[in-house]
């Protein structure tokens, strides 16, 4: 089967489960919710055992795909369809596991529908020989960098589905009607993840730091990547310390999340589209 068959079949396994997850979890008629509420509990809608192991199937089929095009490849090839689709690939993995412990069906979807788009992206754009690609520093850049990206898309993922929720307060039925955690739950679990991913990006760019410095003689490269890259740790720094010191909450700590990560993706996805689609250059 040609391999990207195989991408369109993984992407519309991860669209046909944020489809049915949709369906069940979010698009709840008037009608059958107030059915709900007299013959199910909120734990009626959690992930079923069938569920979980449905999106196990296209995570595993998108896990070979990378492994197999990029990471097993005579020579590694890397740009921002690949840089998006390990994100998501890890950003569902995530979600998964989290879902061990939390209460996060209702994000399900919104991350299925995202991954099904970035899961086939390899398979139309090859993206750029990458030197030095099987070094340790690389590597561990590589490694470091897009598990920062995957935290932080998560974290994004969830402010979003906070600020869905705050919409809805005064709605029937709503999403946190069918078993939504907490607000406060859900925005602590935001800032845990915000944290673990500063951390995270904190230790890629000091490992980048020596990669680059092996490799071009010098510890930095002003470029675009580079300048974004540190305005968005220094957001989301920023964005730590005022929930820190001054308890930020709410569409404060929405805005500063989505301004971080915004510029987290303008900084390798972002130039390398516009470097590989807009200029064609590789």
């Amino acid at each position: 089967m040609p391999d990207i068959v195989i991408h369109v079949v993984a992407s519309a396994l991860y669209a046909a489960l944020a489809l049915h997850l949709w369906n069940t979890r979010w698009r709840v008629q008037p009608e059958r919710w107030r059915l709900q509420q007299t013959t199910e509990t909120p734990a009626s809608n959690e992930l079923r055992g069938w569920e979980r192991a449905a999106i196990l199937l296209p995570l595993l089929l998108h896990g070979w795909l990378l492994y197999d095009e990029i990471f097993a490849a005579a020579q590694m090839r890397f740009g921002f369809a690949q840089a998006l689709s390990i994100m998501l690939w890890l950003a569902v993995a995530i979600c998964w596991l989290e879902g061990l412990a939390y209460r996060i069906e209702a994000l399900l979807p919104m991350v299925l529908a995202i991954a099904a788009l970035c899961a086939p992206l390899p398979g139309f754009f090859s993206g750029r020989p990458t030197p030095d690609a099987y070094s340790l520093q690389f590597k561990l850049h590589l490694f470091a960098g897009m598990l920062a990206y995957s935290l932080f898309a998560v974290a994004t993922f969830h402010a979003l589905l906070i600020s869905i929720v705050e919409r809805q307060l005064h709605a029937h039925p709503t999403l946190a009607d069918r078993g939504v955690p907490p607000l406060l739950s859900l925005e602590a679990l935001v800032f845990k993840l915000t944290g673990a991913a500063f951390a995270v990006l904190t230790l890629t760019f000091a490992v980048g730091i020596a990669y680059s410095e092996s490799i071009f003689g010098r510890a930095l490269r002003f470029d675009h990547k580079t300048v974004f890259v540190v305005l968005s740790w220094l957001i989301f720094g920023l964005l730590l310390a005022g929930r820190l010191l001054y308890g930020w909450r709410g569409r404060t700590a929405l805005r500063w999340t989505l301004a971080g990560f915004l510029m987290l993706m303008l900084a390798y996805p972002g130039s390398r589209f516009v470097l590989e689609v807009v200029l064609g250059r590789s």
